[in-house]
């Protein structure tokens, strides 16, 4: 770890986790996350009101125990990062708005970046620097894209994407009909293992010859399974819990890892990257795995703490604006709940007024 490498902070709040984390180039010093998650799961749901008012509590906080865990001083960054877009707007404000606030008051360069950008940069924090162009895949609760980097700062060009629900969307619902609770990953992961796969024939959604080659739908399956377990209950059978969660579980990620594996092939890339929270899913990284090695591919998956929204991701991603020179944002910088990928970074028109801030009277 090199004393020179940008050391940044980045703040996450797109959707219920509050995320701080700080970055010195490539290492990871702090990674703190306070979830509100435990106060959505009654609703079946995250609730935008309810996490942004958890983001207000937890932002300071969880600030202090990244820098006494970093055990640095806030006046020691080179910058402060944070996720722009996209995401839960109330969310999105309280982020940006405490990095605005943390840069004026420190006199610091800030940064706002793209959140599925970040789940892509996050795996430096594990592997070193991406490859350039990597493909990656990410599958999280509100995403389901197939995206090509040649560089994380300034290109990222999305290859398919989710035409409905997000593989995370629909483990989750498919959890609540079987009445296993929120958020579904963890809970269907876990019985899976204890399923057959092959038990039932479930559909794999845009997988025919004449359907986009890089896109997903996962509102079929979901239904499909839906009407199944409807049909046994109103038959009077038990449902087989564990079959019905290996057999959904597997239509899901037969379906991520074959077309990922296909887009890497088709652009002749050798790298892919898989990130969000579904990443942390044993059996999408066991099939990865098994086909990245059969057609030739390196596959790098971060370990589950870093698939899932954090604050290392956005700091990593900072780290990488300083380090390349890349233009700061405005103090101006706005929330936009739909920022495209795209756009990995939003810059300002003119950033120089960030410096002319006292670094020696604003924050202590």
């Amino acid at each position: 770890m090199a004393a020179d490498e940008p050391l940044v902070l980045g703040i996450e709040t797109s959707c219920d986790e509050t995320g701080v984390g700080i970055v010195r180039g490539t290492t990871l010093l702090a990674d703190a996350v306070a979830s509100s998650v435990d106060t959505h799961a009654r609703f079946g749901g995250v609730v935008p009101e309810i996490a942004s008012r958890a983001h207000l509590e937890a932002m300071v906080p969880t600030i202090e125990r990244a820098l006494k865990t970093a055990g640095i001083s806030a006046k020691d960054l080179d910058g402060i990062a944070v996720t722009a877009g996209p995401g839960l707007a109330g969310a999105l404000l309280v982020g940006v708005s405490a990095a605005k606030a943390y840069a004026y008051a420190l006199g610091k360069p800030l940064y706002g970046v793209n959140h599925l950008a970040s789940h892509i940069c996050v795996d430096q924090l594990e592997h070193g620097k991406l490859p350039e162009p990597t493909m990656a895949l990410l599958v999280s609760g509100g995403h389901s894209s197939l995206l090509l980097s040649s560089d994380i700062t300034s290109d990222v060009r999305p290859m398919g994407a989710t035409i409905d629900d997000a593989a995370g969307e629909a483990f989750d619902k498919i959890a609540r009909v079987l009445d296993l609770g929120f958020p579904g990953g963890p809970v269907i992961d876990r019985l899976a293992k204890e399923g057959d796969p092959e038990a039932i024939a479930f559909p794999r959604g845009l997988s025919g010859s004449r359907d986009p080659a890089y896109d997903f739908s996962f509102s079929g399956l979901k239904t499909a399974v839906a009407r199944w377990i409807e049909a046994k209950r109103a038959a009077g059978e038990d449902v087989p819990v564990r079959d019905v969660a290996a057999s959904f579980q597997e239509a899901v990620v037969d379906v991520l890892t074959r077309k990922a594996v296909r887009a890497c092939k088709d652009e002749g890339v050798d790298h892919l990257m898989i990130g969000g929270g579904v990443a942390a899913n044993s059996r999408l990284r066991a099939l990865a795995e098994e086909r990245c090695e059969r057609a030739g591919i390196r596959l790098r998956v971060p370990r589950p703490g870093l698939c899932t929204d954090n604050g290392a991701m956005v700091a990593a991603l900072g780290s990488e604006m300083v380090a390349r020179n890349r233009p700061a944002s405005d103090l101006e910088l706005s929330a936009d709940s739909s920022l495209p990928v795209t756009d990995p970074h939003v810059p300002g028109h003119s950033h120089d007024h960030v410096h002319e801030v006292s670094k020696e009277n604003l924050y202590s």
